[in-house]
């Protein structure tokens, strides 16, 4: 079964061990949210480019008539 590629269940158990021997089992959780809130900024980014491309350019606005 290779789920992950070359990289068993052993090597996996190793990493999250160095990682909590790294980084502490306090820090996990603010790491771990700090990911999160990285990743979901990110993909907003993406989207918002992504919607801007898409949407059409808007038309000039003719200028205002002076009295």
């Amino acid at each position: 079964m290779f789920l992950f590629g070359p990289v068993g269940p052993t090597e996996l158990l190793l990493i999250v061990l160095i990682i909590v021997f790294i980084f502490g089992a306090r820090r996990l959780p603010e790491l771990g949210k700090s990911l999160g809130e990285g990743i979901k900024n990110f993909r907003k980014s993406i989207t918002s480019k992504e919607k801007e491309k898409k949407s059409p350019p808007e038309k000039p606005q003719p200028p205002a008539k002076e009295e």
